[in-house]
């Protein structure tokens, strides 16, 4: 089977489940596993480079009230590829090539191609997605296996942290506006023992004010701006080191979004485990992820 993946989260599912050697392109974001960045890059980002956070949020607004991607899909190099599966996204519309965009391109092809849509909003949507792309490859064992694996790490997390206290925490995807994390990571936060103060489970990701976080009054802060690494979300903590401050949190730590809760892959339960660690380092002493702990 000759696959083309369009998000980054379905990349790494079609790794994990065995497929890698099918893949026979990616996004310009498939950067995990490293097999992955060897592939061809069928999509780039149209948004100019080196834009601050405000411009970033601005600039997709902009575009999405014209019903505009901020992906461009590379149609033509699609088309030569002949891919026999199609797999892409539209539960978020700035975090993909727009799904109808796909859809058209793939009904023009000589032998259209299947095409799957992932769109999980909850972790139990997330495993979801295993079946359905494990059921699509014929890989049926591993998806199995794998939804096996998963749901047995969050059952020893959520075990773990079953007698501890719950501290109040916010999850912020964004700092310039304010944005408050949704989707699946209000139940992370959950299973890891703490409580979410701001985010809904299989919502959306929500703007606030920072008067709204400070009303929240929350002991753990967790920057995890989408789609940045550790190092970039703590860059953007120090840039709102004052605002920070005022939440009166007993600790602030930046996180690998991209990797562990962004992406509503495999690697979300490493996420899970992750925030364990830092809600209840006595409970879940090690993480394989980083935490960096910003200092007000």
């Amino acid at each position: 089977m000759r696959i083309v993946s369009l998000v980054p989260s379905a990349t790494e599912l079609l790794f994990a489940l065995g497929l890698g050697d099918e893949v026979i392109a990616v996004t310009h974001e498939c950067d995990y596993p490293l097999e992955a960045l060897e592939r061809p890059r069928v999509t780039r980002d149209v948004l100019e480079p080196g834009l601050s956070a405000r411009q970033i949020d601005a600039a997709v607004r902009e575009r999405t009230e014209r019903g505009e991607a901020i992906y461009a899909l590379d149609e033509e190099h699609l088309i030569e590829l002949e891919p026999d599966l199609i797999v892409t996204q539209a539960v978020c519309e700035v975090c993909a090539v727009a799904y109808d965009d796909v859809v058209a391109v793939a009904n023009d092809m000589d032998e259209p191609p299947s095409v799957i849509s992932l769109d999980p909003n909850t972790d139990g949507e997330v495993l979801g997605t295993v079946r359905t792309l494990a059921e699509a490859t014929d890989r049926r064992a591993e998806g199995v296996a794998l939804v096996r694996e998963t749901g047995s790490r969050i059952d020893r997390v959520r075990l773990a942290v079953r007698s501890g206290p719950r501290p109040r925490v916010a999850a912020l995807e964004w700092l310039d506006p304010v944005f408050v994390a949704g989707h699946w990571t209000p139940q992370l936060i959950e299973y890891a023992g703490g409580e979410d103060v701001l985010g809904f489970a299989g919502e959306p990701s929500e703007e606030r004010s920072w008067e709204e976080v400070v009303a929240a009054q929350p002991d753990v802060v967790v920057v995890m701006p989408c789609g940045y690494d550790a190092q970039i979300a703590y860059r953007e903590a120090e840039m709102h080191r004052d605002e920070l401050r005022a939440l009166g949190a007993g600790e602030v730590v930046a996180v690998n979004a991209a990797a562990y809760f962004s992406r509503p892959g495999p690697r979300i339960v490493d996420g899970l485990e992750l925030l364990a660690s830092i809600i209840h380092p006595e409970l879940v002493p090690e993480a394989s992820g980083e935490a960096l702990t910003v200092e007000l």
